[in-house]
């Protein structure tokens, strides 16, 4: 994990343009390459501060720590055990979108305030977050759900760990103009 500290990546997601830009995730994971289209009218702040994380390479090298088959896949911990963070939390921006296969969320404790840098991909339908979590994008293309369902198709151990790692090797942040 780089060395940003927490106050850096929080002045750096501040000074994200959510006016002038829409902004997309390519993850480069040892499964295929996965595409993002982030959601800043529902959810500015978490775009922002996933951006935030993106940029500075906080999720280069870490890995999918969590996979439920027929509800999600998990990554963004630093220490690819589900326990670690950034550093900070962010507030909950809860909306309408539904979670749904695709759907991109964050991660949190039982505290609706309490996400950081932990993220989820929808496997299926599961309405019981909708309105609870942050949804605050979705995969971009089909070839980007296919490969989301294939992470979700891994072999896993007691429960939800992969049996081999799912890593995600890089993530690049790509700006499209308004």
């Amino acid at each position: 994990m780089p060395k940003t500290s927490a106050a850096d990546l929080q002045k750096a997601a501040a000074a994200i343009d959510l006016k002038g830009f829409n902004y997309e995730l390519s993850l480069e994971t040892s499964v295929g390459p996965i595409c993002l289209t982030l959601d800043a009218v529902n959810a500015p702040g978490h775009v922002r501060n996933i951006v935030a994380l993106a940029e500075s390479g906080f999720y280069d090298g870490g890995c999918f720590h969590r996979i439920i088959k027929g509800f999600m896949i998990q990554g963004g911990c630093p220490q690819g055990s589900g326990t670690g963070g950034p550093g900070y939390t962010i507030p909950a921006e809860f909306n309408r979108t539904p979670h749904e296969p695709g759907v991109l969320s964050m991660a949190r404790t039982s505290d609706p305030n309490s996400a950081g840098s932990q993220f989820f991909i929808c496997l299926e339908k599961v309405t019981h977050l909708d309105n609870q979590y942050t949804a605050f994008g979705r995969t971009a293309d089909p070839a980007s759900l296919a490969v989301v369902q294939a992470i979700g198709a891994v072999r896993t151990a007691s429960g939800d760990k992969p049996l081999e790692p799912v890593v995600i090797n890089k993530v690049t942040v790509t700006r499209k103009p308004q």
